[in-house]
């Protein structure tokens, strides 16, 4: 019994806590500034601001969308589709492609460590299940935009938009939302600021699946 309320205590509880409250952090967060302070080298200090569903413009939320996983308001946390398409690319190609969705990230980005293991994967599809079945479909996008890194020590959507735009993320227009999801794979090395000619491009291609969804993506959310 006490090993039950403790895996609960330990899962349930936070994820049915964090459905309501503004999640202010994340482990990925925790991470960082642990990077910060055994590194040899200087780390640009944290930037991350809380911005509620209405303070994000519907320009971001369908970028990442667009981005990230079409399919998100479809799959119950895990796109069987993109993970049967990763399956036979990385059967052929030296380079391996992903298949997480956006609720996978978030459960990984929020409750657990980077890395890539079948330890951290079991519990990235147990806090997955959780979310998805918790949560809201708009809750799990409120919560990805504010926790998804936007480069280094850049968090959340808000933090993005005032550092790289100068605005607050209610503000965002379409190519500067697209700009920011598109350093998403891997904002250690792609640039807002000094976007590379391969960001750039991943922009426009994000622009344009951005017009092809249109609104309805985000309304039926």
């Amino acid at each position: 019994m006490w090993l039950l309320l403790g895996v609960l205590g330990v899962t349930v509880v936070p994820v049915l806590l964090l459905a309501v409250v503004p999640v202010w952090t994340s482990s990925f967060m925790i991470g960082y500034q642990i990077d910060r302070l055994t590194s040899d080298k200087p780390l640009p200090a944290l930037a991350h601001d809380w911005a509620s569903w209405d303070q994000i413009a519907p320009a971001a939320k369908l970028a990442v969308i667009a981005a990230e996983d079409q399919r998100f308001s479809e799959h119950f946390g895990f796109d069987l589709e993109a993970i049967e398409k990763a399956v036979k690319h990385n059967r052929n190609h030296r380079r391996k492609r992903g298949a997480s969705t956006i609720s996978q990230q978030v459960a990984k980005n929020l409750f657990l460590w980077s890395g890539r293991s079948w330890t951290r994967k079991a519990f990235e599809v147990g806090y997955t299940v959780l979310i998805e079945a918790l949560w809201s479909k708009q809750r799990v996008l409120e919560v990805y935009l504010n926790i998804a890194e936007f480069g280094p020590g850049v968090y959340g959507v808000e933090a993005a938009s005032q550092k790289y735009f100068r605005k607050p993320a209610s503000k965002l227009t379409y190519p500067e939302a697209a700009l920011l999801a598109a350093v998403l794979p891997n904002p250690k090395r792609l640039r807002v600021a000094t976007p590379s000619t391969y960001v750039q491009q991943r922009a426009g291609w994000i622009l344009g699946q951005m017009y092809q969804l249109g609104p309805a993506a985000i309304e039926q959310l």
